[in-house]
């Protein structure tokens, strides 16, 4: 076992704190919904970043690539300046929603480079311009142009032809609570560079809401050394080299700078002023505070680096940094360890830094999360009434919702908050890394605190109302078999039953809330897909109800999950058997509406298009198919299992009672399951899609001029480029293909399913087509791409689609990975990572978020099972 490994065993067995402290601090507190106490709902308006240097968050922290407790009470980070910019950098400035062209957007040059899951080693590089920060530049620029224009990114400004600092930021733990600190200022300048370089120690503001006065202290010791005393965390000391200028304040907001008021002592701001303006009237001169900082003015020659160091931990070290170096040293041999092992099988060096970087910078995208929604609709007594406007507003139905807690979150600076599928393939991608965190997070969604009490699991914090795909059952089966198979075989049923009865009441709310008719198709909303729909499908339909391919095939999906689990569980608990039953029935009655013509004439599935599109029925009692090939009709795909005849066996009765539910009604056995025909190593097959239709779906899908593109499968087809679909109905409703970002704002924000490649998603096309391979083996073949002469199985189209999506990350001939695009580049960014939120369908240039790897970290599970087909198809040639 390595070190690394035996780390996480101490931690989860409760003898060693080793995940208290890790890079749980955001990037972006601002803007957000917490922080929003607006009549009408408008968090970028009502906290922009211009506040944020100033003003005292409520729920929570940001900084500059930092670390935090779990509980986010004591943060640390750096703060940079360049001795030209008009403020002190303590976070990453972005665009808000309403400034950015696509809607919200970082812009700044960062990497989360490596990272474990103990939080032991952590290593970041930000990458700060020497010139002036075009912060109104971006503004202005991103203003003018429309939506029909690519995004102005940082690097396109010009503003690092004057140079710039690469700087290292590195994490290690001596023991759980003593924590290392390097600070690695390198210059990419032609000459002599200045940098200020401010080491921030800060508590987080519980004191100034009227509920919580206790004030906790930093407090100047002496030469090196503060203490910071907080009476929930304990204290802590902060030790430091050489001779930096001290500066202490309070987290405490600066009224006089926002709001005119008489000016009011020690202030959240005071460095900013301190350094950037030389004004000192904010400092603490009594060495006493809630914020410290340690001042640090580095000379810098072409080339040249400097290194900062820092400890922090429960108790002063005589000689602190005695052992620093040797102690850092051991840390990274130990992350190689544990990424070698993790890479186990993986041979291309390229991939292996796929591999490590995608889910490092996953592992660096845990944030402590806090909100208390009863409490924030009520405000706090040590502050003004919020508007009564917000009783009625966003998420005032979510008065149960209460949430502390350490969680994955899509994107620290876009998106830092959790999101509930988003979640889902976080916890799938990290699980073969920590199946501890990945097992926790999936608990904790399904807490009383997450879970509303009617049983739906809260969206995200724009809307905790919104219905995202349920993904859920997904996720805790396959986190279930990939700790299985860590674990040697033995499977964490514990787990497995945990999170099974709160998904049977999630399973029942989708029944009663989003099949309001009771056929079995569901009316879901958006679904995720935010804008691939000809009008927003959040909202009610324009004239009548919109019977949903997607809702419906995800609910099959659902059943399907759920079956699995109940299976598991009844090889010990046999009274599972009959859950399963039920869900089996469920599954054949929802794949039955599918294909059910119905009162109104119209099915999901189009017979005569041999493709699934989403019904619009009308209020004058008309049904209107909306024909869009878009992944609507590719979703039916993901429901299929396979269950083995000995895993049957197992289960008698459950086995029994299918075979009289498929003598009794033979007309749904016959529509969905090859039940009694074997397959390949005599298995059963349930599915939406048999043979035929199977076959159909992957014609179009298959097809470079429709979904196939060079690095995945896209979301809407190329098709659409020249046969835009349009619905005449009050007005004209288009929807045409956009490889990119989309140039329409219908459904605000950052709406961008027209085209563009997602890995999520093909990454559920994989798992799908490998396990319909299961069943139907090697001899049942399909052209891929279609029209191309080659036949192939399903598991090699599997290989083929997930070859594409890992063609974006590793480097072409040209030497640079497609998802950089052909823009301008910093040098030495060629193997610096990101994982975008999703990628332009022709070129696949990374778009949206820029750090997203939850998802898009599911790239390194692709990478895992391609190197097993590789290996495979290696023993297959020597076999023959």
């Amino acid at each position: 076992m390595s070190a690394e490994r035996e780390r996480l065993r101490d931690a989860d067995e409760g003898r060693q704190p080793w995940r208290r402290w890790g890079p749980y601090l955001a990037e972006r507190q601002w803007g957000t919904v917490r922080e929003d106490y607006s009549a009408g709902g408008t968090p970028w308006v009502y906290f922009p970043h211009e506040h944020a240097r100033s003003r005292a968050y409520r729920w929570g922290e940001d900084g500059l690539l930092g670390i935090c407790d779990d509980e986010g009470l004591l943060c640390f980070a750096p703060a940079l300046w360049n001795g030209r910019d008009p403020i002190l950098k303590e976070r990453l400035f972005g665009l808000a929603g309403p400034e950015g062209n696509h809607g919200e957007d970082v812009k700044e040059e960062y990497h989360y480079l490596d990272a474990v899951p103990s939080s032991s080693y952590l290593k970041a590089l930000y990458r700060y311009p020497f010139s002036d920060f075009p912060y109104q530049a971006l503004r202005d620029e991103s203003r003018r142009r429309g939506r029909d224009v690519p995004e102005l990114e940082l690097r396109d400004t010009g503003v690092f032809a004057g140079g710039w600092v690469d700087f290292f930021v590195e994490y290690a733990k001596a023991e759980p609570e003593d924590l290392l600190i390097r600070l690695t200022a390198v210059s990419r300048a032609p000459g002599p560079a200045v940098l200020h370089v401010l080491p921030h120690l800060w508590f987080r503001n519980t004191w100034s809401w009227g509920r919580w006065p206790e004030r906790p202290r930093i407090a100047l010791l002496g030469a090196g050394l503060a203490k910071a005393d907080h009476s929930r965390l304990g204290v802590l000391y902060l030790q430091w080299q050489e001779a930096p200028e001290l500066l202490v304040s309070d987290n405490d907001t600066n009224f006089a700078r926002l709001y005119g008021h008489p000016p009011s002592g020690a202030v959240k701001d005071a460095f900013h002023d301190a350094v950037v303006r030389g004004r000192r009237d904010g400092l603490r001169e009594d060495g006493e505070g809630t914020k410290l900082a340690l001042w640090h003015s580095v000379s810098l020659p072409p080339g040249g680096a400097k290194v900062i160091r820092l400890r922090l931990r429960r108790d002063p070290a005589p000689l602190p940094f005695a052992d620093f170096d040797r102690i850092f040293a051991a840390r990274e041999r130990e992350a190689e360890e544990f990424w070698r092992e993790s890479a186990a099988g993986i041979e291309d060096p390229e991939a292996r830094r796929v591999h490590r970087q995608a889910l490092a910078g996953l592992l660096w995208s845990r944030q402590f999360y806090h909100w208390d929604v009863p409490r924030w609709l009520e405000g706090d007594p040590g502050q003004p009434v919020p508007p009564a406007e917000r009783r009625r507003g966003r998420d005032s139905g979510w008065e149960h919702l209460n949430n502390a807690d350490v969680l994955l979150v899509p994107d620290k600076w876009e998106y830092p908050w959790y999101a509930a599928w988003d979640l889902a393939f976080h916890c799938v991608a990290v699980a073969r890394v920590d199946p501890e965190l990945a097992k926790a997070q999936l608990v904790l969604l399904l807490r009383e605190w997450y879970m509303h009490p009617n049983g739906q699991l809260p969206a995200f914090e724009w809307n905790l109302g919104a219905a995202n795909p349920p993904v859920h059952a997904w996720a805790a089966w396959r986190v279930f078999e990939i700790d299985r198979e860590l674990r040697g075989g033995r499977g964490d049923r514990a787990f497995l039953e945990r999170v099974f009865h709160k998904l049977l009441i999630n399973f029942t709310w989708w029944v009663n809330r989003k099949d309001v008719e009771g056929r079995n198709v569901f009316q879901g909303g958006f679904l995720g897909l935010d804008n691939i729909g000809v009008f927003d499908r959040s909202e009610m339909a324009p004239d009548g109800a919109l019977d949903q391919a997607d809702g419906t095939s995800w609910m099959a999906m659902y059943a399907l999950d759920l079956l699995r689990i109940a299976l598991e569980l009844a090889r010990e608990e046999p009274i599972y058997q009959d859950v399963a039953t039920k869900f089996f029935e469920h599954f054949l009655y929802i794949a039955d509406a599918m294909n059910d013509v119905g009162r109104q004439g119209v099915a999901l599935w189009d017979p005569e298009d041999e493709f699934f599109y989403d019904v619009l029925r009308r209020s004058d009692g008309r049904a209107v198919p909306l024909k869009i090939r878009s992944l609507v009709g590719l979703i039916p795909l993901f429901a299929v299992e396979v269950l083995e005849s000995e895993q049957l066996a197992r289960v008698p009765e459950f086995a029994e009672r299918l075979r009289w539910f498929l003598r009794y009604r033979p007309d749904l056995a016959s529509l969905v399951s090859r039940w009694h025909v074997p397959g390949a190593g005599d298995t059963r097959l349930l599915a939406l899609l048999r043979g035929h239709r199977m076959k159909r779906v992957l014609r179009r899908m298959l097809d470079e001029a429709e979904f196939l593109s060079p690095f995945g499968v896209r979301s809407l087809s190329r098709h659409h480029r020249e046969a835009p679909f349009r619905l005449a109905l009050d007005g004209t409703f288009t929807v045409d293909y956009e490889p990119g970002e989309a140039r329409t704002g219908l459904f605000g924000g950052n709406s961008n399913w027209r085209g563009p490649v997602w890995v999520p998603m093909n990454y559920l096309i994989v798992e799908a087509l490998r396990r319909f391979h299961r069943y139907y083996g090697d001899d049942f073949r399909v052209e891929c791409p279609t029209g191309s002469g080659v036949p192939l199985s399903l598991a090699e189209i599997a290989d083929e689609i997930a070859g594409r999506v890992l063609r974006l990350f590793l480097p072409g001939p040209d030497g640079r990975r497609p998802y950089q695009g052909s823009g301008p580049a910093l040098p030495g960014s060629e193997d610096l990572l990101l994982f975008h939120e999703y990628f332009d369908g022709e070129d696949g240039r990374g778009l949206g978020a820029s750090h997203q790897t939850g998802w898009t970290a599911l790239a390194a599970e692709l990478l895992r099972t391609e190197a097993r087909a590789r290996r495979r198809s290696r023993t297959a040639r020597h076999e023959r």
